[in-house]
Protein backbone atom coordinates (compact mmCIF):
# COMPACT_ATOMS: atom_id res chain seq x y z
CA UNK A 1 0.00 0.00 0.00
CA UNK A 2 0.72 3.71 -0.96
CA UNK A 3 2.37 5.44 2.57
CA UNK A 4 0.67 8.16 4.08
CA UNK A 5 0.73 11.94 2.16
CA UNK A 6 3.15 14.33 3.65
CA UNK A 7 1.97 17.19 5.72
CA UNK A 8 2.91 20.74 5.31
CA UNK A 9 3.19 23.57 8.16
CA UNK A 10 3.12 26.46 5.43
CA UNK A 11 1.14 26.71 2.45
CA UNK A 12 2.20 24.71 -0.78
CA UNK A 13 2.03 25.78 -3.94
CA UNK A 14 0.58 23.47 -5.73
CA UNK A 15 1.17 23.53 -9.25
CA UNK A 16 0.83 21.18 -12.04
CA UNK A 17 4.43 19.42 -12.37
CA UNK A 18 3.25 17.02 -14.73
CA UNK A 19 4.50 14.37 -12.85
CA UNK A 20 3.99 10.75 -14.42
CA UNK A 21 4.64 7.51 -12.25
CA UNK A 22 7.65 5.24 -14.25
CA UNK A 23 6.56 3.72 -17.21
CA UNK A 24 7.94 2.79 -20.41
CA UNK A 25 8.49 4.37 -23.14
CA UNK A 26 5.67 3.25 -26.27
CA UNK A 27 4.76 4.89 -29.35
CA UNK A 28 0.88 4.50 -27.66
CA UNK A 29 1.79 7.98 -24.99
CA UNK A 30 3.67 11.03 -25.25
CA UNK A 31 5.28 11.47 -22.22
CA UNK A 32 8.36 13.92 -23.74
CA UNK A 33 7.25 16.80 -21.67
CA UNK A 34 6.56 14.97 -17.99
CA UNK A 35 8.81 14.36 -15.32
CA UNK A 36 8.76 10.71 -14.67
CA UNK A 37 9.91 9.91 -11.04
CA UNK A 38 8.97 6.95 -8.48
CA UNK A 39 7.38 9.67 -6.08
CA UNK A 40 4.44 10.37 -8.36
CA UNK A 41 0.86 9.62 -6.25
CA UNK A 42 -0.34 13.74 -7.34
CA UNK A 43 -4.19 14.03 -7.84
CA UNK A 44 -5.93 17.11 -9.99
CA UNK A 45 -9.12 18.62 -8.39
CA UNK A 46 -11.15 20.73 -10.67
CA UNK A 47 -13.97 23.08 -9.40
CA UNK A 48 -16.32 24.81 -11.54
CA UNK A 49 -16.94 28.46 -11.46
CA UNK A 50 -19.13 28.83 -8.94
CA UNK A 51 -19.65 29.51 -5.22
CA UNK A 52 -22.32 26.38 -4.66
CA UNK A 53 -21.25 24.12 -1.79
CA UNK A 54 -22.18 20.13 -2.20
CA UNK A 55 -21.23 19.76 -5.81
CA UNK A 56 -21.15 15.89 -7.14
CA UNK A 57 -18.08 14.79 -7.44
CA UNK A 58 -16.47 12.70 -10.60
CA UNK A 59 -13.38 10.67 -9.73
CA UNK A 60 -11.73 9.59 -12.95
CA UNK A 61 -9.50 6.84 -13.09
CA UNK A 62 -7.04 6.35 -16.04
CA UNK A 63 -6.40 3.97 -18.90
CA UNK A 64 -3.16 2.53 -20.14
CA UNK A 65 -3.16 -0.85 -19.81
CA UNK A 66 -2.20 -0.89 -16.13
CA UNK A 67 1.34 -0.11 -17.71
CA UNK A 68 0.85 3.50 -19.28
CA UNK A 69 -0.73 6.59 -18.75
CA UNK A 70 -0.88 9.77 -16.15
CA UNK A 71 -4.03 10.91 -14.49
CA UNK A 72 -4.66 14.31 -16.26
CA UNK A 73 -3.69 12.75 -19.90
CA UNK A 74 -7.10 13.73 -21.19
CA UNK A 75 -7.85 17.06 -19.50
CA UNK A 76 -11.62 17.08 -18.18
CA UNK A 77 -11.94 20.82 -17.90
CA UNK A 78 -14.37 21.82 -20.56
CA UNK A 79 -16.77 19.32 -19.06
CA UNK A 80 -16.36 20.95 -15.84
CA UNK A 81 -17.00 24.58 -17.47
CA UNK A 82 -20.31 23.15 -18.57
CA UNK A 83 -21.46 21.52 -15.64
CA UNK A 84 -21.46 22.25 -11.89
CA UNK A 85 -19.71 19.25 -11.14
CA UNK A 86 -16.00 18.75 -9.33
CA UNK A 87 -13.66 16.24 -11.44
CA UNK A 88 -10.47 14.39 -9.82
CA UNK A 89 -7.96 12.55 -11.89
CA UNK A 90 -4.42 11.45 -10.34
CA UNK A 91 -1.58 8.99 -10.80
CA UNK A 92 -1.62 5.34 -9.56
CA UNK A 93 1.67 2.87 -9.92
CA UNK A 94 2.06 1.16 -13.09
CA UNK A 95 3.37 -2.25 -14.56
CA UNK A 96 5.71 -3.88 -12.15
CA UNK A 97 5.51 -1.53 -9.86
CA UNK A 98 1.95 -1.42 -9.58
CA UNK A 99 0.79 -4.33 -10.06
CA UNK A 100 3.91 -7.18 -9.45
CA UNK A 101 2.03 -9.57 -7.49
CA UNK A 102 4.61 -12.41 -5.95
CA UNK A 103 2.53 -12.89 -2.81
CA UNK A 104 5.12 -12.28 -0.74
CA UNK A 105 5.43 -9.18 2.16
CA UNK A 106 7.27 -7.27 -0.19
CA UNK A 107 4.64 -7.63 -3.39
CA UNK A 108 2.04 -8.86 -2.14
CA UNK A 109 -0.10 -7.60 -5.55
CA UNK A 110 -2.22 -4.60 -6.14
CA UNK A 111 -0.02 -2.18 -5.40
CA UNK A 112 -2.17 0.26 -8.13
CA UNK A 113 -5.66 -0.81 -6.77
CA UNK A 114 -4.41 -0.01 -3.41
CA UNK A 115 -3.33 3.54 -4.79
CA UNK A 116 -6.45 3.99 -6.37
CA UNK A 117 -8.42 3.25 -2.99
CA UNK A 118 -5.91 5.70 -1.41
CA UNK A 119 -6.93 8.16 -3.50
CA UNK A 120 -10.68 7.53 -2.64
CA UNK A 121 -9.85 7.76 0.66
CA UNK A 122 -8.13 11.03 0.59
CA UNK A 123 -11.50 12.16 -1.96
CA UNK A 124 -13.96 10.85 0.77
CA UNK A 125 -12.06 13.15 3.46
CA UNK A 126 -11.42 16.47 1.53
CA UNK A 127 -13.46 17.36 -0.95
CA UNK A 128 -16.19 19.03 1.02
CA UNK A 129 -12.83 21.52 1.55
CA UNK A 130 -12.91 22.28 -2.63
CA UNK A 131 -17.26 22.49 -2.30
CA UNK A 132 -17.47 18.83 -3.45
CA UNK A 133 -20.60 16.27 -1.33
CA UNK A 134 -18.04 13.48 -0.04
CA UNK A 135 -21.27 11.56 -0.09
CA UNK A 136 -22.04 12.01 -3.66
CA UNK A 137 -19.05 10.39 -5.32
CA UNK A 138 -19.19 8.93 -8.98
CA UNK A 139 -15.98 6.84 -10.41
CA UNK A 140 -15.61 6.35 -13.73
CA UNK A 141 -12.62 5.75 -16.35
CA UNK A 142 -11.70 4.05 -20.22
CA UNK A 143 -10.04 0.88 -21.07
CA UNK A 144 -7.82 -0.10 -17.78
CA UNK A 145 -9.48 2.57 -15.91
CA UNK A 146 -12.69 1.33 -16.90
CA UNK A 147 -11.57 -2.34 -15.57
CA UNK A 148 -10.25 -0.55 -12.12
CA UNK A 149 -13.65 1.50 -11.55
CA UNK A 150 -15.51 -1.70 -12.20
CA UNK A 151 -13.52 -3.84 -10.03
CA UNK A 152 -13.30 -1.97 -6.69
CA UNK A 153 -16.86 -2.21 -6.52
CA UNK A 154 -16.65 -6.19 -6.29
CA UNK A 155 -13.70 -4.70 -3.53
CA UNK A 156 -14.64 -4.60 0.23
CA UNK A 157 -11.74 -2.15 0.92
CA UNK A 158 -13.67 0.22 -1.32
CA UNK A 159 -17.03 -0.18 0.19
CA UNK A 160 -18.24 3.45 0.86
CA UNK A 161 -16.11 5.26 -1.03
CA UNK A 162 -18.45 5.89 -3.89
CA UNK A 163 -21.98 5.31 -4.90
CA UNK A 164 -21.71 4.98 -8.68
CA UNK A 165 -19.24 3.58 -11.56
CA UNK A 166 -19.13 4.53 -14.79
CA UNK A 167 -16.71 1.85 -16.53
CA UNK A 168 -16.10 2.80 -20.51
CA UNK A 169 -14.59 0.36 -22.26
CA UNK A 170 -13.76 -2.65 -20.07
CA UNK A 171 -15.43 -5.08 -17.63
CA UNK A 172 -14.66 -6.37 -14.03
CA UNK A 173 -13.79 -10.23 -16.08
CA UNK A 174 -12.15 -8.60 -18.83
CA UNK A 175 -9.33 -11.39 -19.54
CA UNK A 176 -7.51 -7.77 -19.57
CA UNK A 177 -8.52 -6.94 -16.00
CA UNK A 178 -7.18 -9.75 -13.90
CA UNK A 179 -4.04 -11.91 -13.90
CA UNK A 180 -4.61 -15.41 -14.74
CA UNK A 181 -1.91 -16.69 -12.50
CA UNK A 182 0.38 -13.86 -11.29
CA UNK A 183 3.80 -15.63 -10.28
CA UNK A 184 3.63 -17.41 -13.98
CA UNK A 185 3.98 -13.70 -14.96
CA UNK A 186 6.52 -12.59 -13.46
CA UNK A 187 8.70 -15.57 -14.33
CA UNK A 188 7.97 -14.36 -17.61
CA UNK A 189 8.77 -10.57 -17.37
CA UNK A 190 11.96 -11.42 -15.43
CA UNK A 191 13.22 -13.39 -18.56
CA UNK A 192 12.05 -10.56 -20.66
CA UNK A 193 14.32 -8.52 -18.12
CA UNK A 194 17.55 -11.90 -19.24
CA UNK A 195 17.10 -13.10 -15.64
CA UNK A 196 17.17 -16.99 -15.51
CA UNK A 197 16.92 -18.18 -12.22
CA UNK A 198 13.02 -17.74 -12.37
CA UNK A 199 12.14 -21.19 -10.82
CA UNK A 200 13.92 -20.17 -7.39
CA UNK A 201 11.51 -17.72 -5.65
CA UNK A 202 13.92 -16.34 -3.53
CA UNK A 203 16.37 -15.61 -5.87
CA UNK A 204 13.28 -14.44 -8.24
CA UNK A 205 12.45 -12.00 -5.26
CA UNK A 206 15.72 -10.82 -4.62
CA UNK A 207 16.03 -10.08 -8.64
CA UNK A 208 13.04 -7.79 -8.59
CA UNK A 209 13.78 -5.59 -4.62
CA UNK A 210 17.11 -5.08 -5.75
CA UNK A 211 17.18 -4.10 -9.54
CA UNK A 212 17.06 -0.42 -9.86
CA UNK A 213 13.14 0.98 -10.68
CA UNK A 214 13.82 2.45 -14.22
CA UNK A 215 16.18 -0.70 -14.95
CA UNK A 216 13.05 -3.16 -14.42
CA UNK A 217 10.95 -1.33 -17.14
CA UNK A 218 10.05 -3.31 -20.13
CA UNK A 219 7.27 -2.47 -22.35
CA UNK A 220 4.77 -5.68 -21.74
CA UNK A 221 2.31 -5.26 -24.37
CA UNK A 222 4.30 -6.96 -27.35
CA UNK A 223 2.46 -10.08 -28.50
CA UNK A 224 -0.25 -10.04 -25.90
CA UNK A 225 -2.38 -12.38 -28.71
CA UNK A 226 -4.44 -13.65 -26.09
CA UNK A 227 -5.90 -10.52 -24.78
CA UNK A 228 -3.91 -11.42 -21.30
CA UNK A 229 -1.58 -8.24 -19.90
CA UNK A 230 1.43 -9.98 -17.84
CA UNK A 231 0.66 -7.00 -14.94
CA UNK A 232 -2.95 -6.25 -14.34
CA UNK A 233 -5.31 -6.65 -10.76
CA UNK A 234 -4.59 -10.41 -9.20
CA UNK A 235 -5.83 -12.34 -6.28
CA UNK A 236 -3.86 -11.96 -3.13
CA UNK A 237 -2.81 -15.01 -1.37
CA UNK A 238 -3.68 -13.20 2.04
CA UNK A 239 -0.11 -12.16 2.71
CA UNK A 240 -0.70 -8.78 3.44
CA UNK A 241 -3.77 -8.23 5.67
CA UNK A 242 -4.81 -5.08 3.42
CA UNK A 243 -5.48 -7.23 0.26
CA UNK A 244 -7.66 -5.81 -2.55
CA UNK A 245 -9.28 -9.29 -3.97
CA UNK A 246 -9.16 -12.65 -2.10
CA UNK A 247 -11.24 -14.21 -4.32
CA UNK A 248 -11.62 -13.53 -8.51
CA UNK A 249 -14.46 -11.44 -9.73
CA UNK A 250 -16.92 -14.17 -11.54
CA UNK A 251 -17.02 -15.82 -7.83
CA UNK A 252 -17.51 -12.74 -6.41
CA UNK A 253 -19.99 -11.33 -8.75
CA UNK A 254 -22.26 -15.10 -8.77
CA UNK A 255 -21.77 -15.16 -4.63
CA UNK A 256 -23.46 -11.29 -4.74
CA UNK A 257 -22.29 -10.38 -1.87
CA UNK A 258 -20.96 -7.05 -2.71
CA UNK A 259 -22.38 -3.57 -2.80
CA UNK A 260 -24.69 -3.02 -5.97
CA UNK A 261 -24.14 0.71 -7.07
CA UNK A 262 -26.11 1.60 -9.96
CA UNK A 263 -24.06 1.13 -13.27
CA UNK A 264 -23.42 3.04 -16.38
CA UNK A 265 -21.40 0.63 -19.08
CA UNK A 266 -20.98 0.60 -22.54
CA UNK A 267 -18.51 0.21 -25.30
CA UNK A 268 -17.65 1.87 -28.27
CA UNK A 269 -18.74 0.42 -32.05
CA UNK A 270 -14.90 -0.53 -33.03
CA UNK A 271 -13.44 -1.52 -29.83
CA UNK A 272 -11.33 -3.71 -31.73
CA UNK A 273 -9.12 -0.88 -33.16
CA UNK A 274 -7.03 -1.19 -29.93
CA UNK A 275 -5.36 -3.99 -31.80
CA UNK A 276 -4.66 -2.68 -35.39
CA UNK A 277 -1.30 -1.70 -34.55
CA UNK A 278 -0.87 -5.17 -34.38
CA UNK A 279 -2.73 -6.56 -37.75
CA UNK A 280 0.07 -6.67 -40.65
CA UNK A 281 2.03 -8.36 -37.41
CA UNK A 282 -0.73 -10.50 -36.91
CA UNK A 283 -2.64 -11.55 -39.59
CA UNK A 284 -0.37 -14.25 -41.05
CA UNK A 285 0.26 -15.62 -37.46
CA UNK A 286 -3.50 -15.64 -37.40
CA UNK A 287 -3.99 -18.12 -40.41
CA UNK A 288 -0.86 -20.71 -39.36
CA UNK A 289 -2.29 -21.20 -35.52
CA UNK A 290 -5.32 -19.13 -34.74
CA UNK A 291 -5.48 -21.11 -31.60
CA UNK A 292 -2.69 -19.02 -30.32
CA UNK A 293 -5.28 -15.66 -29.86
CA UNK A 294 -8.17 -17.82 -28.03
CA UNK A 295 -8.85 -15.23 -24.99
CA UNK A 296 -6.13 -17.08 -22.03
CA UNK A 297 -9.02 -17.45 -19.67
CA UNK A 298 -9.98 -20.15 -21.78
CA UNK A 299 -8.26 -24.12 -21.03
CA UNK A 300 -9.40 -27.16 -22.60
CA UNK A 301 -9.32 -30.57 -21.90
CA UNK A 302 -6.71 -31.64 -25.21
CA UNK A 303 -5.32 -29.80 -27.78
CA UNK A 304 -7.90 -31.38 -30.53
CA UNK A 305 -10.71 -29.73 -28.26
CA UNK A 306 -8.97 -26.72 -28.55
CA UNK A 307 -8.07 -26.32 -32.46
CA UNK A 308 -11.80 -27.80 -32.91
CA UNK A 309 -12.87 -24.59 -30.73
CA UNK A 310 -10.85 -22.71 -32.75
CA UNK A 311 -11.56 -23.51 -36.11
CA UNK A 312 -15.17 -22.83 -35.54
CA UNK A 313 -14.48 -19.30 -33.87
CA UNK A 314 -12.45 -18.61 -37.17
CA UNK A 315 -14.83 -19.52 -39.37
CA UNK A 316 -17.34 -17.39 -37.12
CA UNK A 317 -15.65 -14.25 -37.80
CA UNK A 318 -13.53 -14.91 -40.95
CA UNK A 319 -16.22 -17.51 -43.21
CA UNK A 320 -13.57 -19.81 -45.30
CA UNK A 321 -11.23 -16.98 -46.12
CA UNK A 322 -7.39 -16.62 -44.43
CA UNK A 323 -7.02 -13.47 -41.95
CA UNK A 324 -6.06 -10.68 -44.52
CA UNK A 325 -7.03 -6.88 -45.75
CA UNK A 326 -9.95 -7.54 -47.16
CA UNK A 327 -10.93 -9.49 -43.57
CA UNK A 328 -9.62 -6.06 -41.21
CA UNK A 329 -13.16 -5.02 -40.00
CA UNK A 330 -13.41 -9.04 -39.00
CA UNK A 331 -10.26 -8.63 -37.49
CA UNK A 332 -11.61 -5.67 -35.56
CA UNK A 333 -14.85 -7.62 -34.45
CA UNK A 334 -13.05 -10.46 -33.32
CA UNK A 335 -10.20 -8.58 -31.24
CA UNK A 336 -12.95 -5.82 -29.82
CA UNK A 337 -14.85 -8.97 -28.57
CA UNK A 338 -12.41 -10.78 -27.12
CA UNK A 339 -11.09 -8.01 -25.46
CA UNK A 340 -13.78 -5.83 -24.53
CA UNK A 341 -17.37 -6.07 -25.73
CA UNK A 342 -18.17 -9.83 -24.91
CA UNK A 343 -16.90 -9.61 -21.38
CA UNK A 344 -18.70 -6.35 -20.82
CA UNK A 345 -22.02 -8.41 -21.98
CA UNK A 346 -20.72 -11.74 -19.23
CA UNK A 347 -20.59 -9.19 -16.09
CA UNK A 348 -24.18 -7.52 -17.09
CA UNK A 349 -25.63 -11.08 -17.02
CA UNK A 350 -23.86 -11.90 -14.00
CA UNK A 351 -24.35 -8.75 -12.15
CA UNK A 352 -28.20 -8.90 -13.18
CA UNK A 353 -28.38 -13.02 -12.19
CA UNK A 354 -26.61 -11.46 -8.85
CA UNK A 355 -29.75 -9.42 -8.20
CA UNK A 356 -28.02 -5.86 -9.74
CA UNK A 357 -30.96 -4.21 -11.29
CA UNK A 358 -29.31 -0.52 -12.00
CA UNK A 359 -27.17 -1.42 -14.57
CA UNK A 360 -27.82 0.88 -17.98
CA UNK A 361 -26.00 -0.42 -21.03
CA UNK A 362 -24.84 1.36 -24.19
CA UNK A 363 -22.92 1.16 -27.38
CA UNK A 364 -21.35 4.50 -28.42
CA UNK A 365 -21.03 4.73 -32.37
CA UNK A 366 -20.83 8.46 -33.39
CA UNK A 367 -18.80 9.09 -36.36
CA UNK A 368 -18.05 11.85 -38.24
CA UNK A 369 -15.17 12.90 -40.97
CA UNK A 370 -12.68 13.90 -38.10
CA UNK A 371 -13.43 10.17 -37.18
CA UNK A 372 -10.28 8.03 -38.97
CA UNK A 373 -11.13 5.58 -41.65
CA UNK A 374 -9.99 1.96 -41.01
CA UNK A 375 -6.92 0.85 -43.18
CA UNK A 376 -7.93 -0.91 -46.42
CA UNK A 377 -11.55 0.29 -46.05
CA UNK A 378 -13.65 3.61 -46.42
CA UNK A 379 -15.57 2.45 -43.13
CA UNK A 380 -15.32 4.87 -40.07
CA UNK A 381 -16.13 3.43 -36.48
CA UNK A 382 -16.35 4.66 -33.06
CA UNK A 383 -13.00 2.72 -31.61
CA UNK A 384 -11.72 2.08 -28.20
CA UNK A 385 -13.37 4.86 -25.42
CA UNK A 386 -14.53 6.86 -28.23
CA UNK A 387 -17.14 8.08 -25.52
CA UNK A 388 -14.03 9.01 -23.06
CA UNK A 389 -13.11 10.97 -25.69
CA UNK A 390 -16.68 12.60 -25.56
CA UNK A 391 -16.85 13.47 -22.27
CA UNK A 392 -13.57 14.97 -22.21
CA UNK A 393 -11.14 17.06 -24.14
CA UNK A 394 -8.53 14.96 -25.84
CA UNK A 395 -5.12 16.96 -25.93
CA UNK A 396 -3.05 15.82 -22.87
CA UNK A 397 -2.42 18.69 -20.76
CA UNK A 398 -4.04 21.63 -22.44
CA UNK A 399 -7.70 21.98 -23.24
CA UNK A 400 -9.02 21.34 -26.29
CA UNK A 401 -10.31 24.04 -28.37
CA UNK A 402 -13.78 22.75 -29.19
CA UNK A 403 -14.95 25.51 -31.49
CA UNK A 404 -13.05 23.57 -34.55
CA UNK A 405 -14.72 20.38 -33.77
CA UNK A 406 -18.11 19.50 -36.10
CA UNK A 407 -21.01 20.74 -35.25
CA UNK A 408 -22.70 17.37 -35.16
CA UNK A 409 -19.61 16.56 -32.80
CA UNK A 410 -20.23 19.51 -30.59
CA UNK A 411 -23.92 18.41 -30.22
CA UNK A 412 -22.95 14.56 -29.43
CA UNK A 413 -20.67 16.10 -26.86
CA UNK A 414 -23.02 17.75 -25.06
CA UNK A 415 -25.04 14.62 -25.09
CA UNK A 416 -22.48 12.95 -23.19
CA UNK A 417 -21.94 15.34 -20.77
CA UNK A 418 -25.68 15.67 -20.32
CA UNK A 419 -25.94 11.94 -20.17
CA UNK A 420 -23.05 11.50 -17.66
CA UNK A 421 -23.69 14.13 -15.22
CA UNK A 422 -27.63 13.33 -14.96
CA UNK A 423 -26.11 9.76 -14.28
CA UNK A 424 -23.66 11.22 -11.61
CA UNK A 425 -25.94 13.32 -9.67
CA UNK A 426 -29.38 11.54 -10.19
CA UNK A 427 -28.76 7.66 -10.53
CA UNK A 428 -30.19 7.60 -14.08
CA UNK A 429 -28.58 8.33 -17.21
CA UNK A 430 -31.33 10.60 -18.90
CA UNK A 431 -32.87 14.02 -17.64
CA UNK A 432 -35.99 14.28 -16.66
CA UNK A 433 -38.28 16.05 -19.29
CA UNK A 434 -35.38 15.28 -21.81
CA UNK A 435 -36.62 14.78 -25.33
CA UNK A 436 -33.89 11.89 -25.38
CA UNK A 437 -35.87 8.24 -25.53
CA UNK A 438 -36.33 6.09 -22.15
CA UNK A 439 -33.81 3.94 -21.00
CA UNK A 440 -34.47 1.08 -18.99
CA UNK A 441 -31.79 -1.32 -16.84
CA UNK A 442 -30.62 -3.77 -18.70
CA UNK A 443 -31.39 -7.31 -18.45
CA UNK A 444 -29.05 -10.50 -18.39
CA UNK A 445 -29.85 -10.88 -21.81
CA UNK A 446 -28.37 -7.65 -22.81
CA UNK A 447 -31.34 -5.35 -23.33
CA UNK A 448 -32.76 -2.86 -23.52
CA UNK A 449 -29.40 -1.02 -24.32
CA UNK A 450 -28.57 2.53 -26.04
CA UNK A 451 -27.31 3.15 -29.23
CA UNK A 452 -25.39 6.36 -28.79
CA UNK A 453 -24.24 7.54 -32.06
CA UNK A 454 -25.90 10.27 -34.40
CA UNK A 455 -29.28 9.79 -33.22
CA UNK A 456 -29.98 8.37 -29.57
CA UNK A 457 -31.86 5.50 -29.99
CA UNK A 458 -32.84 1.83 -28.32
CA UNK A 459 -30.55 -0.77 -30.02
CA UNK A 460 -32.01 -3.35 -32.16
CA UNK A 461 -32.21 -6.98 -29.78
CA UNK A 462 -29.94 -8.06 -27.10
CA UNK A 463 -26.29 -6.22 -27.63
CA UNK A 464 -23.99 -8.47 -29.16
CA UNK A 465 -26.27 -10.40 -30.40
CA UNK A 466 -25.26 -14.07 -31.83
CA UNK A 467 -21.65 -12.79 -30.86
CA UNK A 468 -22.51 -12.87 -26.96
CA UNK A 469 -23.88 -16.38 -27.60
CA UNK A 470 -21.01 -17.48 -29.17
CA UNK A 471 -18.54 -16.71 -26.82
CA UNK A 472 -21.27 -17.93 -23.94
CA UNK A 473 -21.79 -21.53 -24.84
CA UNK A 474 -17.42 -21.34 -24.98
CA UNK A 475 -17.19 -19.65 -21.19
CA UNK A 476 -20.18 -22.07 -19.98
CA UNK A 477 -17.41 -24.58 -20.81
CA UNK A 478 -14.46 -23.64 -20.66
CA UNK A 479 -13.67 -20.74 -18.62
CA UNK A 480 -10.28 -20.96 -16.54
CA UNK A 481 -10.53 -19.17 -13.12
CA UNK A 482 -7.43 -16.73 -12.17
CA UNK A 483 -5.17 -18.13 -9.38
CA UNK A 484 -3.56 -16.13 -6.64
CA UNK A 485 0.68 -16.23 -6.44
CA UNK A 486 0.94 -19.49 -4.03
CA UNK A 487 1.99 -19.45 -0.24
CA UNK A 488 5.95 -19.42 0.33
CA UNK A 489 7.63 -20.42 2.85
CA UNK A 490 8.09 -18.34 5.35
CA UNK A 491 11.33 -16.05 4.13
CA UNK A 492 13.67 -13.32 6.05
CA UNK A 493 12.91 -9.89 4.40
Amino acid sequence: ASLPGPVWVEPLDAVDKKIVCLQPVTPFMDVSSTYMQEDCLVANVFVPDTEEKNLPVLVIIHGGGFEIGYGDMISPKNFVRTKKIIVVNFNYRLGVHGFLCLGSKAAPGNAGLKDQVALLRWVKRNIANFGGNADDITVSGGSAGSMSTHLLTLSKSAEGLFTKVIPESGADISTAAFQLDPLDNAKTYARMLNFTDVDDFKALEEFYKSSSLKSIIVSAFANRQNATLLFAPCMENGIDSQFIFNDYPVNIIKKGKYKKVPTLIGVGSMEGTCQLHNFDLWKDVMNEKFSDFLPGDLEFPSEEEKEEVSKRVKEFYFGDQPVGDNKILSYIDYFGDIIINFPTWRSVKLHVEAGHDQIYLYEYSFVDDSTPVVPHTDVRGAGHCAQTAALLDGIPFVSADESKLSEEYKQMKLTIRDIWYNFAVYRSPIPQGSSLPAWSAAGADGSPYMSLGKTIQLGDGTYLGKRAQLWNDIYEKYYKAPVPPPKQERTEL
